[in-house]
């Protein structure tokens, strides 16, 4: 006896539920750029906190006093509001001058090694101190000043160290 068999059938996919496709080679090349962009965003944010932090670092190295460039200290502390005004005077007026003609430094009060230089120099925050390229202080400035206030100060600081060292 032989039974027929029925044939199967083929049920097809309605079309309201969409197969899952293999991702095209379009899908690929928008994956890949957008994480090449997202790479580069984070690689750049990266670079710029970077360079943040060095320049950080740099200014808050008390040990660059006194080689060879005439350097102005502030002796600082980032929670006062006074201080943080004459940062941002200081940095103004040293807009005016190059890069190499002036070295700009931070004594953190908050720092031990902030707190032993304004200690060693008998001087508290709100403090400018300019030294010349040995290291030798040769002026106190107290008291917040405006950018206008510091700018002479800072070029007659500059010319006496150049007639000095050179």
């Amino acid at each position: 006896m032989s039974k027929s068999r029925k044939p199967q059938r083929r049920t097809s996919r309605s079309k309201s539920a969409p197969a899952a496709a293999e991702p095209s080679r379009r899908d690929v090349m928008k994956l890949l750029r957008n994480g090449v962009i997202g790479a580069a965003v984070v690689g750049g944010g990266g670079y710029v906190a970077l360079g943040s932090f060095r320049a950080y670092a740099a200014e808050h190295d008390l040990s660059r006093l006194g080689q060879g460039k005439p350097a102005i200290v502030q002796v600082h502390d980032p929670q006062c509001p006074t201080c943080t005004a004459l940062q941002k005077q200081t940095r103004k007026a040293l807009k005016q001058f190059g890069e190499c003609d002036l070295v700009y430094l931070i004594a953190d009060i908050n720092t031990p090694e902030g707190q032993a230089f304004a200690v060693r120099h008998g001087v508290g925050n709100v403090t400018l101190l300019l030294f010349d390229g040995g290291g030798g202080l040769q002026q106190t400035v107290q008291g917040l000043q405006s950018r206008d206030q510091l700018l002479p100060i800072f070029q007659r600081h500059q010319t006496a160290h150049a007639v000095t060292s050179g």
